[in-house]
């Protein structure tokens, strides 16, 4: 018998070595750009905590990457700050020094999106003119660097909110501007997660409602972190300060939560209602994510059963963070201890968008494979 018969043709193995070293390359790219995202958000958080989301009254793209570097240049973007209603209602009594702390965060915000902005743009046309991208993932790539681009148009259209006639950002403004965010670090861990040789996840029996139950988790935390924007632009985190009752009831009465017209208004404009739908998808959240870990133990096994252990674990640690977040506002946690409660309150969340994503990747491929 002839050895290639036996043997792997050494044209098709080098090929094949090369595609594996391509695909993971890619891959990698694209954990990186996933991890600046996950990054961005944590940091977008902490601009929106600290106040300083409104200190850079002006959109440049290009010279803003500078800060200023003269004491001229200061006193120039204090004086801007003055004129809008967050310094004159808010903090008439700031200083420079309390300016320029809240401006480094700002613009740190900012230069991390151009830098992602770099971090995605640069590698993808190289991949692309060197013909490393499979056909099938150029389309996705294409969407992402879409997503990029609009998320800095949204992201201004956001800031712009809260110069005129209101001392903080829109809230729906906020929520999208998050949601979006959201869906590049998705979509990033989405083709990564396609690439490279398949492994079996052992999900075949029970694969079907395996997968639509992790989809329909995948898309019950966009949701939820849909309405987390929310609370945090109407900042709903400050009120009813109690679990698992509000006002005494496990759901509010009928006059608190719907006291405007039309009714779901409420739900975006009212801090009481949109804590509790935060709540309220919480819980559906948590049952959903116990259906599939049940399911999981009992029909499925490698990375599928693995998977739904590690979603439903973000999940109840996400619950008790974001309990704690609710329930610890008062001293001896007031001020920066829960500051630190609410970015880790945030960061877990992108973990369990992160995992939901990653678990979902991987029964869809095994249903494709």
């Amino acid at each position: 018998m002839e050895d290639w018969l036996i043997f792997p043709h050494p044209v098709a193995e080098v090929r094949r070595h090369a595609t594996e070293e391509t695909a993971t390359a890619v891959r990698n790219w694209l954990w990186a750009v996933a991890a600046l995202v996950f990054l961005m958000v944590i940091v977008g958080g902490a601009t929106r905590l600290t106040e300083s989301g409104l200190s850079i009254v002006e959109w440049k793209p290009v010279t803003g990457v500078l800060p200023p570097l003269s004491q001229k240049e200061w006193l120039q973007a204090f004086e801007d700050y003055k004129k809008i209603p967050q310094y004159k209602e808010l903090f008439p009594d700031m200083d420079l020094a309390g300016f320029k702390f809240i401006y480094a965060w700002e613009w740190a915000h900012r230069l991390l999106g151009r830098l992602i902005g770099v971090v995605f743009a640069v590698p993808l046309v190289w991949f692309w003119a060197t013909k490393r991208l499979p056909e099938s993932v150029k389309p996705k790539l294409i969407g992402i660097l879409a997503l990029g681009a609009l998320q800095g148009g949204v992201g201004w259209w956001m800031v712009s909110s809260g110069l005129v006639h209101r001392t903080e950002v829109a809230q729906e403004r906020l929520a999208i501007h998050l949601i979006i965010a959201a869906l590049i670090f998705s979509a990033c861990l989405w083709v990564a997660g396609g690439l490279g040789p398949r492994r079996e996840s052992s999900a075949h029996d029970r694969a079907g409602r395996l997968r639509a139950t992790a989809l329909v988790l995948l898309a019950l935390v966009f949701v939820q972190l849909f309405m987390g924007g929310i609370v945090a632009g109407l900042r709903a985190g400050l009120v009813e300060n109690t679990w698992p009752l509000m006002s005494g009831a496990f759901i509010p009465p009928a006059e608190a939560l719907w006291p405007k017209e039309p009714w779901w208004s409420n739900i975006f404009d009212m801090p009481v209602t949109a804590q509790f739908f935060h709540r309220m998808i919480a819980y559906v959240i948590f049952a959903v994510a116990a259906f599939h870990l049940g399911d999981a133990l009992m029909n499925a096994g490698g990375r599928a059963r693995s998977g739904a252990v590690i979603v439903f674990g973000h999940v109840v640690g996400q619950i008790a963070i974001g309990v704690a977040t609710l329930v610890l506002v008062e001293p001896p946690f007031a001020g920066t201890p829960h500051l630190l409660l609410a970015l880790s309150h945030q960061a877990i969340g992108m973990a369990v968008l992160a995992v939901t994503t990653l678990q979902a990747r991987r029964l869809v491929s095994d249903l494709d494979a």
